[in-house]
Order: structure tokens, then C-alpha cells, then sequence
């Protein structure tokens, strides 16, 4: 299953940086108003935005100028200067001792997957899961999910399995990591764990298309081709928009006649 990272990463920097407190200053409320501002200038001009997060931080913006600088660079897809600039903002956050240094090292392994850069991915990754330990379970996991899906992607399916696990045991209320473990499931050639890890991800989640279109991907791996065409259908036609739909496109052009 593809997933989007742009917009995995740009959900997360919404939400890591909503309640979070700049750099100690008595301009600290005036810096949120511009950080704020920063980002919502981001999807009509990135540009801008990135120039205005430089002269920020050229003025002693800290950890927020460097968020939009990065956030305007990922949305220019550029992924590897976007990944550097969080590696300088989780390391500033570590000198600062903020809580926010495994969420951009996180972050930073998201833009080097972007990159194609699943060597630093891992290492930034690794660093994410260390830092954040097992304090906040579901932040940890979303770290846990992102390096499986490194490891997926370079075949490495027995690591892959191990983070999925531990993903599971911290967030076994989340939809998307049972996506995930029975979509490994399936790759594996495990279509008993695959079947059990969807169903129970539709229950979490019946209507996400995401796993609908796993819910396919499994019926025509256990041969059962036309119930498969039958949901990769429901996808396209519930969900239109998104991602999943495209790839449920996909899925029944190379199913036809089957």
C-alpha cells in the first residue's frame, strides 16, 4: 500500500507545532503569530514563506522559523534540504531540551524517505524512537509504523514485522498500523494473519479507503479475484479522490478478464 508521506508530514507539523512554545522570549506570542502565519502562506506561495522563515530565523526565530522553513521547502518537494532543516531544528530542540526533538527527528526521516535517502531515514528514525521512549505510546508508534515501512521498502520484512509488532503494542487502537501489519502479512505469504489484522482494522476503521483497497489486495491474494474487483470498486466509487482510488484504478485495469 503507497502512502503519502507530503501529507503524513505535513499533518504531523500541524499538529506538533499547534501547542508548541518557541524559544523562551518575551516575543514569544508575537513569534506564534508569524509561525502561524508562515505556514498558512505555504500553499499559495512557498517560496515566500521559506524566505520569510529565513529572515526569521537570521532575526533569532529558533525552533518555529525553522519548522516553516522546512515545511515551505517539503512542499517545494524539496525533500532533502526540507530533511536537513529538520535535523538543525531537532538538534536546536535538544540543546533547548524540548520535548519536540524525537518529533522532528521523526519528521526528518519522513523527508529523507521523500528524498530516497532510507539509510538516514532509518538512522533519523532510530533517534526519533529513542528520544520519545515509551512515555507517549502513540507518538512512539507512528515512529515505529514510519521505520517499518523503511524496512518494507528495502525487503528487509522480518524488521518490518518487529516494528509493526511493537507499533501494534503501543496503538492497538490504530487502524493504520493494522493496515500496515496485514499488508506485510500479505506480502509475507501469511494470508491467515493478513485476513485477521484487516478485519480488525475495519472495525477500527470500516470506511477508511486505505483499508478497503487492503481488504481487495487480500481477497485477490487468496484467489478470490472477482470479490477483490467488487471492493476495489467501492474504493473508486466512495472515495474518488484519493489515493487509494487511484491505486484500486490501477489494481482492476491489470485484473481485467481475470
Amino acid at each position: 500500500m503507497k502512502i503519502s508521506y507530503v501529507a503524513l508530514i505535513s499533518s504531523l507539523f500541524m499538529t506538533t507545532m499547534a501547542g508548541a512554545q518557541p524559544t523562551a522570549s518575551p516575543d514569544s506570542p508575537t513569534d506564534m503569530h508569524r509561525y502561524r502565519g508562515c505556514i498558512a502562506a505555504i500553499p499559495t506561495n512557498a517560496r515566500e514563506a521559506e524566505d520569510f522563515a529565513i529572515q526569521w530565523r537570521a532575526r533569532g526565530g529558533g525552533l518555529p522559523a525553522r519548522h516553516c522553513q522546512a515545511m515551505a521547502q517539503l512542499e517545494q518537494e524539496r525533500f532533502a534540504e526540507a530533511s536537513a532543516t529538520l535535523v538543525e531544528a531537532a538538534r536546536a530542540a535538544e540543546v533547548e531540551k524540548s520535548p519536540l526533538a524525537a518529533d522532528f527527528w521523526g519528521q526528518a526521516g519522513n523527508a529523507a524517505i521523500l528524498a530516497g535517502d532510507n539509510k538516514m531515514a532509518l538512522t533519523y528514525l532510530d533517534t526519533a524512537i529513542a528520544q520519545a521512549g515509551n512515555f507517549s505510546p502513540v507518538r512512539t508508534a507512528g515512529f515505529h509504523i514510519d521505520r517499518a515501512r523503511v524496512h518494507a521498502e528495502g525487503n528487509n520484512l522480518d524488521a518490518s514485522r518487529v516494528d509493526l509488532d511493537k507499533a501494534l503494542e503501543l496503538a492497538p487502537e490504530d487502524p493504520l498500523a493494522w493496515t500496515l501489519s496485514a499488508a506485510l502479512a500479505r506480502r509475507a505469504g501469511d494470508p491467515g494473519r493478513a485476513t485477521r489484522d484487516i478485519a480488525r482494522a475495519s472495525e477500527l476503521a470500516p470506511s477508511d479507503p486505505d483499508v478497503v483497497f487492503e481488504q481487495g489486495n487480500i481477497a485477490a491474494a487468496n484467489g478470490d479475484v472477482p470479490a477483490a474487483r467488487r471492493v476495489w470498486q467501492q474504493v473508486v466509487k466512495a472515495a474518488p479522490l484519493t489515493e487509494a482510488a487511484e491505486l484500486a484504478k490501477k489494481a482492476l485495469a491489470e485484473s481485467a478478464g481475470n
